[in-house]
């Protein structure tokens, strides 16, 4: 009961969280996009198709009555048809959805992996040389732009050296996700590594991991045994969070590597003024971030226990 509760408590927040997503989602693409009728069929359309097709998406009623027939549509599993493409918008997401999980995912590990290898490694040796290296690393990667560092990573490792492919999702290829993931993992890679070493830092002057060192304990037993799971708090979090910069940087990754996800396809979807597919693939987008922070709070009740008893 102690775990049931709060994990009822976060899961019934959700519903006014993703209320609130859907109106301002809603909101911002009527506002931004213009006449998507107009731009879906062309400046020279004929004005009875461009009647019939305001009247099929209700267009020409009341910005209400479009955001109220829209999210009617939204909870029987409906999202609409693509202007573009005729089809309906959860196919369309469907088709692209798993290219970016795929890229995500393999963009987490790399942040995970690598940020906390090198946030452990420069806690383990505060002040030295190679803290420092790493720290600045760090630094240099939270600060390089998305697009800059991915057609640098394409210049030197496909063009250069010929090891990887420049582009493209090649059927599936691990060889095609090294360097999106990569360029992706990057922007997150250093706020994980600075925020493990600060969480350890703070950690190992305790008590308890000064009496493990005591007991002649090497250091890494010291710092991976005993420092970091109480460490873990803030690295979740700050991992957490990360998702929301993965997801905004997905679009400039996807389309840098014409990686056919849903960051393209959103790109692709705001030029073409495809209304349906814009706020499909935004919806989305903010269903996961939201989605990903309530795992990260379910995760707290597994890693700390005092949070249950908070609740």
């Amino acid at each position: 009961m102690r775990v049931v509760r709060p994990v009822a408590q976060r899961l019934l927040a959700l519903g006014p969280v993703l209320f609130g997503i859907t109106l301002l989602v809603f909101a911002l693409n009527a506002v931004a996009l213009g006449d998507p009728a107009r731009a879906a069929l062309g400046q020279r359309a004929d004005p009875e198709v461009l009647r019939q097709l305001r009247h099929e998406y209700a267009l020409d009623r009341p910005l209400v009555v479009q955001y109220a027939t829209w999210i009617g549509r939204l909870l029987r599993g409906d999202l609409g048809r693509s202007y573009r493409q005729q089809r309906p918008v959860t196919e369309v997401v469907a088709d692209r959805l798993p290219a970016t999980v795929r890229l995500a995912l393999a963009a987490t590990l790399v942040s995970v992996v690598v940020g906390v290898g090198a946030g452990a490694t420069a806690a383990a040796r505060p002040g030295s040389g190679l803290d420092h290296a790493l720290m600045g690393a760090a630094v240099l990667g939270i600060s390089t732009p998305v697009f800059w560092l991915g057609m640098m990573l394409a210049l030197v490792f496909a063009v250069g050296l010929d090891w990887l492919p420049v582009s493209g999702y090649g059927g599936g290829d691990l060889a095609h996700l090294v360097l999106p993931a990569l360029t992706l993992g990057a922007l997150h890679t250093g706020t994980v590594a600075r925020m493990t070493r600060g969480s350890l830092l703070d950690v190992v002057r305790l008590d308890y991991i000064q009496t493990a060192r005591a007991k002649g304990l090497a250091e890494g037993t010291v710092l991976g045994k005993h420092a970091l799971r109480n460490a873990l708090i803030p690295i979740v979090t700050v991992i957490g969070i990360g998702l929301a910069d993965l997801l905004v940087g997905a679009p400039l990754t996807e389309t840098v590597f014409a990686w056919p996800g849903l960051g393209r396809m959103l790109v692709a979807a705001v030029g073409e003024r495809d209304l349906p597919v814009v706020m499909g693939a935004v919806l989305v987008f903010a269903v996961v971030y939201v989605v990903g922070n309530l795992l990260v709070d379910l995760a707290y009740l597994v890693i700390d226990p005092r949070t249950r008893a908070a609740d």
